[in-house]
């Protein structure tokens, strides 16, 4: 199986919502690693999972967000 690929501060949506009281199914990508941190869109907690289980429940890719770098 593939890894799917999904960049920082990228939206996606996973195949289950979030066990809170929006029960979203809308994550943004805030660490990435052999481990990734979702935020959750509805309530703003944040869910560790491991790469293996992502690729399982992922769904689909919602929005990219490129990243600013600041320079003087």
């Amino acid at each position: 199986m593939a890894l799917i690929k999904v960049d920082l501060y990228d939206e996606i949506e996973m195949k289950k919502p979030h066990p809170c009281i929006h029960k979203s199914h809308r994550f943004q990508v805030v660490m990435l690693g052999a481990d990734l941190k979702l935020q959750c869109q509805g309530c703003g907690n944040i869910v560790l999972i491991s790469r293996i289980k992502f690729n399982q429940k992922f769904k689909k890719h919602i929005a990219s967000h490129e990243t600013i770098i600041f320079t003087k």
